[in-house]
């Protein structure tokens, strides 16, 4: 066979990709290819922060390849028409792409299957390169079709032999004369995040390689810590794929520490996520476990919303967790899950609310995982502990004793000392107007007690 394509969606990158290594060795000539989707940009999921990161990938991706002597042809479309076209002006007979877990990612396969059989084409699927493990590889012995727990679906996991990993190719031939549009323009995109990081390939290897090196052997001790930002950074590479998740366990193991095994459970939750989207798409909009919950609407909830979202609900960690995000495109972990049992169980709204402005903004946005994450914190997915409210005090107190996080993101109580940084209502009023801090928008003790009377546990 002469020609081949890849098509790329989430997983740009030329290390460990097994649908390139896949049609390097079917074919003579290999059509790298990636389809900027209008439906993706009409739904709403192309957002500035992600789209920013997007151009910095695509044209790493492309430096990398014209390096190896290819290059990455660029469309605009429908996926399955522009893949099809390709095919045509290329005269290839094969197709490989990622396995994808969505709803939409599951629909485009069978249709891009259909037309290509239907022309005398075949497409490829390859699992297991967006995940660790492909969801269908982790099965309970009970026979159901995915894992509703987290810690069986841990030890299945753990004991699985890991897929070999491909090598970057050393030269790839791209047919000539196939158009491509350019590369898109990072400096184009209105409304990013200042702070929003670079993105690429090239970038996450480094990342990866400096994180395995200097930060993973003291991450179970310091994970959780708001302040020291001990964390790996890597999720917005993990969720277009410049670096490979199998690859990352894999060096994860061999570092051979307690905070790698941490690193690498942290991993095995992203796989587990995606199992179980793979398995129950509608989670990404229904509750995986319903809890005849009747959300707050009205008015009032939804100034309460709006004062989450920019930051100013006058309890300081969660303002400095949503104030992080605003500003980065990206949110510490244990922020994420303060900020969200806040919105979800101390103001009582609906968690599809907190998903999608998430989506709006994190450069990581993930269906799979900040979908089921909201719900892990919401009670309504996986969580064994549906009606557990975290604290924001207490949680302030334990994970940022010092103030310095919410120091960084709230200035506005930059010269107020901890525990009073986390509690600024018990200042004098005089103290209050000098910091110029919003009052608490609820009390904590009736909100729980609201939640609680809703979810009917007292």
């Amino acid at each position: 066979m002469n020609v081949a394509v890849v098509l790329y969606t989430s997983d740009l990158r030329l290390h460990d990709h097994p649908p390139l290594r896949a049609a390097l060795s079917a074919a003579r000539q290999v059509v790298p290819l990636f389809v900027r989707d209008r439906a993706i940009t009409a739904a709403g999921f192309a957002a500035p922060n992600r789209t920013a990161f997007l151009a910095d990938c695509l044209a790493d991706l492309d430096r990398a390849l014209r390096e190896r002597g290819g290059r990455l042809v660029i469309r605009s479309g429908d996926p399955v028409a522009e893949v099809c076209a390709l095919v045509q002006e290329a005269d290839a007979d094969e197709v490989h792409m990622a396995a994808g877990v969505s709803a939409y990612a599951q629909a485009r396969e069978e249709r891009l299957r259909s037309a290509l059989e239907s022309e005398g084409r075949r497409l490829y699927v390859h699992d297991a390169v967006v995940t660790a493990a492909a969801p269908g590889a982790v099965l309970p012995t009970s026979g159901a079709d995915h894992f509703a727990l987290f810690t069986p679906y841990l030890r299945r996991w753990s004991a699985l032999a890991p897929r070999p990993q491909a090598a970057a190719p050393r030269a790839l031939e791209v047919p000539e004369g196939l158009g491509s549009e350019p590369l898109p323009d990072r400096g184009a995109v209105s409304g990013v995040s200042p702070g929003l990081a670079r993105g690429g390939e090239r970038e996450g290897r480094r990342l990866l390689t400096d994180w395995l090196r200097d930060g993973v052997h003291a991450y179970q001790d310091t994970h959780d810590d708001l302040a020291a930002d001990a964390t790996s950074r890597l999720s917005p590479h993990l969720h277009f794929g410049t670096v490979s998740a199998a690859e990352a366990v894999r060096r994860a193991r061999a570092a051979g520490s307690p905070g790698a095994e941490a690193f690498v459970r942290q991993l095995c939750w992203r796989d587990f996520h995606h199992q179980l989207l793979a398995a129950r798409p509608a989670a990404a909009g229904h509750d995986y476990r319903d809890r005849h919950d009747r959300w707050r609407t009205g008015r009032d909830a939804e100034e309460d919303l709006g004062a989450w979202a920019d930051g100013r609900t006058g309890y300081p960690v969660v303002d400095a967790a949503m104030r992080q995000l605003r500003h980065e495109g990206w949110m510490h972990n244990r922020g994420r899950l303060l900020a969200a049992s806040f919105l979800t169980k101390t103001l009582y709204v609906d968690w599809r609310a907190g998903a999608r402005h998430f989506l709006d903004l994190l450069v990581d946005g993930d269906v799979a995982n900040n979908q089921l994450n909201w719900q892990w914190v919401a009670g309504t997915g996986t969580d064994t502990r549906p009606n557990r409210v975290l604290n924001p005090v207490r949680q302030a107190l334990r994970y940022d004793p010092d103030g310095r996080y919410v120091h960084r993101w709230v200035p506005e109580l930059a010269g107020l000392a901890a525990p009073l940084v986390h509690e600024p209502w018990r200042l004098t009023a005089a103290e209050r107007a000098r910091y110029a801090y919003p009052e608490p928008i609820v009390d904590l003790t009736e909100a729980l007690h609201r939640f609680r009377q809703a979810r009917g546990t007292e």
